[in-house]
C-alpha cells in the first residue's frame, strides 16, 4: 500500500533533486553553468513547496513536492518533483502520488494544477495538455545559409510593425496554449515586451534580424545572447505566412544559429507553446531537445 508522510526536513530530498534537476538539463544539452541558472530559477519557489516522503509497508520509496500559488487571480497547483526509485518504479506507486497530489492542490482551491517534466513520464501525465516546452541544441560551427536566405539587422523604420506583430502573436500563443484570456493575455503581452525591450532595437544583447529571400523580407529574428552562461534564447524567429511551406523555417532556425555563434554563445532555446506541432516537429527535426515540459490539468479532475 502506498502511503505518503509530509517531511519537516526536506534537506535529504532537495539535495537528490537538484541533483537529478542538473543532470537532466545537462543530457538535454545545456553546459553546468546553464543548468546551474536553471536550477537557480527553481529555488527561489523551492521553499514553498510541501515535500512528502512516498512509502510502501514503511519503506521510503520516492517523494512528491507540491505547491500553490496565485496566478492572476487563479489559485493553481504545482507539482514540483514526483519521483520514485528505481527498484520501485512501475508499481503503481507514480500513479498514486499524482492522485495525491491533485488532491492535496484541490483541498486548498487550486483550479489548475501544472507539472514541469524534464524527464519521460510515460503515460501518468498524457491527459495533461502540453502547454509549452522548451528545447534547445548545443551548435558547432556555423552552419551554411540554407535555400538562399540571408539575414541583416532591423531597421528603426522597421520596429514598430515588428512590435506590434510581435505583441499580438505572443498574446494568441499564450491563449492558445490555455494560460490566459484574450484580454489578459495582450496585458501581460505589452508588460512582457515593455520589460524585454527597454531600449527597443539599442537594448544590450539582443539581436533583432530581417530575413531575406532573393531580396524580398520573408520573416523576422529576436534572439537575447546570454541569457544563460553560454545560451542564447530564441525569443521569435517567423516566417511570414505566404512563404510558409518552402522550407523557410529551417533557414530562419540557421540564421538564428549563425547569430548566436557570432555572439559567443554555443547553444540555442527556444519555447514553443502547446498546439503548435509544426514547431514542435521543426525543432525536432533540427536536433533541439526537450528541456522542460510543462503540462496542466483542470482540477477538480475531469471525469473520465
Amino acid at each position: 500500500m502506498t502511503d505518503f508522510s509530509v517531511l519537516d526536513d526536506k534537506t535529504d530530498w532537495q539535495q537528490d533533486f537538484e541533483r537529478r534537476l542538473r543532470a537532466s538539463h545537462m543530457a538535454a544539452g545545456l553546459g553546468r553553468p546553464a543548468a546551474e541558472r536553471m536550477l537557480d530559477g527553481v529555488r527561489e519557489s523551492m521553499g514553498d513547496w510541501t515535500v512528502a516522503e512516498i512509502t510502501d509497508a514503511g519503506s521510503r520509496v520516492g517523494h512528491v513536492a507540491v505547491g500553490v500559488a496565485d496566478d492572476n487571480g487563479l489559485l493553481v497547483g504545482h507539482i514540483g518533483d514526483l519521483h520514485v526509485d528505481a527498484p520501485h518504479a512501475g508499481g503503481g506507486h507514480e500513479r498514486a502520488a499524482r492522485d495525491w497530489a491533485e488532491e492535496w492542490c484541490a483541498e486548498r482551491g487550486a483550479g489548475r494544477i501544472g507539472i514541469r517534466l524534464t524527464e519521460p513520464a510515460g503515460e501518468l501525465f498524457d491527459d495533461y495538455g502540453v502547454r509549452g516546452q522548451i528545447r534547445a541544441r548545443q551548435l558547432g560551427s556555423p552552419p551554411e545559409p540554407v535555400g538562399g536566405v540571408t539575414a541583416r539587422s532591423m531597421t528603426p523604420a522597421e520596429y514598430p510593425e515588428w512590435l506590434a506583430s510581435e505583441k499580438a502573436s505572443y498574446a494568441g500563443d499564450i491563449v492558445r496554449a490555455g494560460s490566459l484570456s484574450h484580454e489578459e493575455a495582450l496585458s501581460k503581452s505589452a508588460r512582457d515586451f515593455a520589460e524585454l525591450l527597454p531600449e527597443g532595437l539599442a537594448t544590450p544583447d539582443h539581436t533583432l534580424l530581417v530575413l531575406e529571400a532573393a531580396g524580398e523580407p520573408i520573416g523576422t529574428g529576436w534572439l537575447r545572447h546570454r541569457h544563460l552562461p553560454g545560451v542564447t534564447y530564441g525569443y521569435g524567429l517567423h516566417v511570414q505566412e505566404r512563404y510558409r511551406g518552402k522550407g523557410y523555417g529551417r533557414a530562419a532556425m540557421s540564421a538564428g544559429e549563425r547569430a548566436t555563434l557570432a555572439a559567443g554563445d554555443s547553444a540555442l532555446m527556444f519555447t514553443v507553446w502547446g498546439g503548435n506541432e509544426v514547431a514542435m516537429n521543426l525543432y525536432t527535426s533540427a536536433g533541439y531537445r526537450v528541456v522542460e515540459e510543462m503540462r496542466s490539468l483542470p482540477l477538480p479532475r475531469p471525469a473520465a
